[in-house]
This record gives structure tokens, C-alpha cells and sequence, in this order.
């Protein structure tokens, strides 16, 4: 059967026909709906881990068990997962083990460009990179052979424009994939030293091996049309480069580790001019040179970015496009903000209010660095919020740390914000940590987390309780607050900060776009009363429009959240039906 596809649909695809049975992940875009798609098939075993590593650690271990498995992740989180990856790449496998791994050039949700190519050379792993939603299909079938062949696991590299786009898959059925029989054997699986060096023998024959595979294997493809000029390429690029120089010839690499040199060589002796198309780094480029080939690639195209088919036209062919100035003028700006009714919104104000220096972390809350609210200093990576406020405090001293909080989302904190808490307690820190527990995992799409009592397959399990977690690693004071209260909230960071000990406050709030919430509906300003102070205007609700000489309600975005009845003194802000009710009357 064929039908349209995301490529993050098609690649779950593809691991269930080829009769995987484990799937664990982090939620991360754009790899987030591998996973959920796969926690759809009643035969798989799927889970949202508490990280990537663990991820990583559980589809190993289901390997390792004889089962097919797979683990997916956004670039940043191969970052987390990479420990276990370097020592599985020595141990090697027994069912098929393969990782997902979802660039995203651009960074349209990303705090780095991270090219994963990277990763497979390091690790000395074998990785494929598909171009359309049926390779994504095709290739990751195709990895668990190679994996169960040679030993190893296997990468295969996406990127935003591949995972989020659809075209048509020609679908098949799962295979009947018998699980394999478990044997003990420390000489393979335990890396202690004197194991470690003789296995890293073995990783380095398996290398020769798949140098030869990746020559011979139908990944690589050559297309031969005008020879004038040859563009090697792989993924998303050479849908770009077909598109901006339309009958040339190709040479498609489909296994970009590792690189099959005997290939480019006879491909490069056919052609007149060879350039390299790649996103991100010169990976290809470089090792080209390193072989002594001419090539054209990052002189022209930039290191930086997405490509596109106008962009190559541009830089390489010369062809520029033509852009009406007049409609890109008009277009109007939209910033990122925080959802009406967002939970973080009260938060974010009253730190802002008290000008206090704020370590921040992965989430939607991270717009609280955003004007008007200004509130958030740093954003680093999952969990740093912790660690860095307490490395503020040994640098500068307690009164800093009684003038500094550090934000952590409840998903995020499980992720990696534990071990920081920890080391802020084990090593007499004075650190205040808010715990932002929106009970979801909002930014990636409403995941359910270890914090929410529920599985990625909507089944009741234990909940953590946030409060007894962090009485557990030896914070004392722990402060429960409602963010929408915001006279009440300013009241506890006060006292929190001023106290001489470490201590937690966990903003409790469900996230505004949980199907369980309810507001009570728009609210309008009654023009008689505001005094045009516009300090409503200081909450960076969407839904307050400042008109100039005086602000509005904009009813089709707001939700009734009442935040900013308590940042008004003049009681401007009104509800709708008592308005109408009293005008009736």
C-alpha cells in the first residue's frame, strides 16, 4: 500500500516491519513522533525515557536480549546518549540496534547546529542518511541488517526538512523476526580494560569490512546525466541539488560512513567540474580533498544554515531570484511568546519584577528572555539551569546567590536536573532552584513524563512526587506556589531567596493547552477606568494589544487566565458576559 508519510512516521515504519520490538526515546524535535508513532504498534515496546542516555542504555540492553531495537533522539541529545554510544560501538550487538538522530540545520528548535556525521566517524559507527520518506522506511530496515551483519550499531542521520516533510511510502509487513537466544559472554559485553583493548581490534576489522560494504552497497548510487558537472551529495542536499541544477550528473551517497572512496574516484574521473552539496559541515568535502580530488563546496556554499535549491542557484549557477520587496515589507513580524494563559507568564513577571539574575534551561520558558519580561540570563542545555546558578555562587559569593534563581522545567529537571540539585546540596551551595511543573512535556508536543502517572502509551503508572524527590537529595526547604498568584509568589521567592540554605519552590501549574484546563473565557478592558499606565503590558500577553494611545483585548486570543486583573490597580480588565449583563440591564 502507498500513502503520504513523515519521514519520522516512515522511519518508525520501517523499524516495525523489520520486527524491532524495543523503542525508547527522549521527546525532542524534530525526532519527537518517531516514538509515538512506534508506541502505536501493539507489537512494539515503547517508552519515553527519563533522558536520551537512558534511552540509549534501555535499547542496548533489548539488543543485548536479542531483540531488534531502536532509540531516537534530536541532535543535542546524542550529545547526552554519547557515553554508551563509543562503549556499545566496542561491545557490538545481538538483535539489530539502530539510532535515529534528527539534525536540525537552521536551528529551528535548537540551541546549536550539530552536524551527527561527526558522531559515526568518532564512534566508528556506520551511518545512513535518507533523502525522502521511503529511503527513511527502506534505510532503516536496511540498518538492522547491517547492524546484525556486522556487529554494531547503526545511525541513521535525519534533519528537520526530511523528518517533517511527507511523501509517498510503499508500505510492507512486519517481518517475523525471532528473537535471539541471550548468551553470557564478559569477554564481548563487559568493557573492562584488558576486553576494551581487544575489542577495539575488533571495531577496527569491522571498519575495513564495512569500507568495503559501503563501495559495493546500493545506498550509493550514481546517476549519470551531463558530465560537464558532478555534484556529490546525500539527504535533503540532493533533493536541493537536483532541484537547482536540474541534468547533471550525481553521485548520491546514501551510507555517509563510511565514505566510499573507490566510488567518488571513479565518479570524479567522469566528470569536468565536481562540487560537493552538504548541510552544515564539510564532511564529504574534507575527506575528499584529503584524498587529493578537486572539489567545490564550502568556498561557495555557506557552513551555516539550511540549504535550498535557490541558495545553490545563487551561489553556484549565479541565478538569483527575484523578491518583491513590497510583499516583504508587509509581512507582518511574529515573534515566539508564551501561550495565553501560560503558567510561566506570572513566574517570569515576578522575577522580573524583583531583578533578579535567573539561570534558565530547555523549555517553553525560555521565552522568558524575551522582551518585556526580560527575566532569563542563560539558557545552556537540559539541566544547566542547576549547576550553573551554583557555579555563579562559588564564583561570586552568598549574596549573589540570594539575588540569583535557577529555572528547570518538571521534564526537564527529570532529564538532568537531579544530579544538580544534588551537587548544589552535597557541596554547601545556597542555591534557589523553581521547578516549573507544568505536569507535561509542553514544549515538544505534550508528552507525558516520569512526573505525570502516565506511559507513552496512555497506561496509569507511579507519578514522582517532585516534593519528596527533592526532600531526598537533601533540601530541606520545599515550597509549593501557584504562579497565577502572583502576590503570593513574589512572597515565597522573597523568603526562599533571603533563606541560608538551598531550597526549592515548585511553580504548580497544569500547562495551558492541556485538555483538561479551563478558563473562564475573554476578558475586555473598560476604557473609563484604565489610566493608559500600561503596566498590563509587562506580562507579554498576546492577548494585550497596545494600540498606541491605548490597549485592548484581543477576544479571539484571550483565555480568561486572570493574570492580568492582578497587575492592574485601576480593575480595568473586566469579564465579558458581566459586561454585557450590566449594559442589558
Amino acid at each position: 500500500m502507498k500513502r503520504l508519510m513523515l519521514g519520522n512516521e516512515a522511519a518508525a515504519r520501517g523499524a516495525y516491519e523489520a520486527g524491532a520490538t524495543v523503542a525508547a526515546a527522549y521527546p525532542g524535535t524534530p525526532s519527537t513522533e518517531i516514538t509515538e508513532y512506534m508506541a502505536k504498534y501493539d507489537e512494539v515496546y515503547a517508552e519515553w525515557s527519563p533522558n536520551e542516555k537512558v534511552a540509549l542504555e534501555v535499547a542496548i540492553g533489548g539488543s543485548l536480549g536479542g531483540a531488534r531495537s531502536i532509540c531516537s533522539m534530536k541532535h543535542v541529545g546524542l550529545n547526552v546518549a554519547a557515553d554508551p554510544l563509543f562503549t556499545v560501538s566496542y561491545t557490538g550487538v545481538n538483535g539489530g540496534l539502530v539510532l535515529i538522530v534528527a539534525d536540525d540545520p537552521g536551528m529551528h528548535s535548537s540551541q546549536n547546529e550539530q552536524d551527527s556525521r561527526h558522531y559515526a566517524r568518532a564512534a566508528k559507527v556506520p551511518m545512513l542518511e535518507p533523502s525522502d520518506s521511503q529511503e527513511c522506511l527502506d534505510y532503516v530496515k536496511q540498518a538492522f541488517e547491517i547492524s546484525e551483519s556486522f556487529d554494531c550499531p547503526v545511525i541513521v542521520r535525519l534533519s528537520t526538512r526530511i523528518a517533517h516533510s511527507q511523501s509517498a511510502v510503499e508500505t510492507g509487513e512486519r517481518a517475523d523476526y525471532k528473537i535471539k537466544d541471550y548468551n553470557k559472554d564478559f569477554t564481548k559485553y563487559v568493557m573492562m580494560p584488558a576486553m576494551a583493548r581487544r575489542r577495539h581490534i575488533e571495531v577496527e576489522k569491522r571498519m575495513l569490512a564495512l569500507q568495503d560494504y559501503s563501495e559495493k552497497s546500493n545506498l550509493n548510487s550514481i546517476e549519470w546525466g551531463n558530465k560537464k558537472i558532478g555534484v556529490i551529495t546525500s539527504g535533503i542536499a540532493y533533493q536541493y541539488a537536483k532541484d537547482a541544477f536540474g541534468d547533471v550528473s550525481y553521485l548520491k551517497i546514501g551510507m555517509v560512513y563510511p565514505i566510499p572512496e573507490k566510488l567518488i574516484a571513479e565518479f570524479t574521473s567522469e566528470v569536468e567540474t565536481l562540487y560537493v552539496v552538504e548541510e552544515l559541515e564539510p564532511f564529504f568535502e574534507d575527506y575528499i580533498k584529503k584524498i587529493g580530488i578537486k572539489v567545490i563546496g564550502k568556498e561557495v556554499l555557506p557552513l551555516t544554515g539550511e540549504l535550498s535549491a535557490q541558495l545553490i542557484k545563487e551561489k553556484i549557477l549565479g541565478v538569483k531570484q527575484e523578491v518583491n520587496e513590497q510583499l516583504v515589507e508587509n509581512i507582518p513580524v511574529r515573534p515566539p511568546v508564551m501561550c495565553p494563559g501560560c503558567p510561566h507568564r506570572g513566574m517570569h513577571y515576578v522575577l522580573n519584577k524583583l531583578k533578579l539574575n535567573v539561570t534558565g534551561d530547555i523549555g517553553c520558558y525560555t521565552l522568558g528572555a524575551l522582551p518585556p519580561t526580560e527575566s532569563m540570563d542563560t539558557c545552556i542545555c537540559m539541566g544547566a539551569s542547576i549547576g550553573t546558578a551554583h557555579g555563579m555562587e562559588k564564583a561570586r559569593g552568598s549574596e549573589f546567590a540570594q539575588k540569583t534563581v535557577a529555572v528547570i522545567g518538571d521534564s526537564t529537571f527529570i532529564h538532568s536536573g537531579i544530579t544538580g540539585l544534588i551537587d548544589v546540596v552535597y557541596n554547601k551551595g545556597n542555591s534557589t532552584v523553581l521547578i516549573l511543573d507544568n505536569s507535561i512535556t509542553a514544549m515538544t508536543g505534550h508528552q507525558p513524563n516520569p512526573t505525570t502517572g502516565y506511559t507513552i502509551k496512555g497506561e496509569v503508572t507511579k507519578q514522582i512526587d517532585l516534593v519528596k524527590l527533592a526532600n531526598a537529595t537533601g533540601v530541606e526547604r520545599v515550597r509549593v506556589a501557584d504562579p497565577f498568584d502572583i502576590k503570593e509568589f513574589e512572597r515565597i521567592v522573597k523568603e526562599e531567596i533571603a533563606a541560608a540554605e538551598p531550597s526549592v519552590i515548585i511553580s504548580k501549574s497544569p500547562c495551558a493547552l492541556s485538555k483538561d484546563v479551563k478558563f473562564e473565557g475573554a476578558l475586555k478592558i473598560n476604557q473609563e477606568k484604565c489610566k493608559r499606565c500600561k503596566r498590563c503590558l509587562a506580562l507579554g500577553c498576546p492577548a494585550i494589544v497596545n494600540k498606541g494611545d491605548f490597549v485592548e483585548i484581543d477576544e479571539a486570543l484571550c483565555v480568561g487566565c486572570m493574570l492580568c486583573t492582578q497587575v492592574c490597580s485601576f480593575q480595568a480588565f473586566e469579564d465579558i458576559a458581566e459586561k454585557a449583563g450590566a449594559k442589558n440591564g
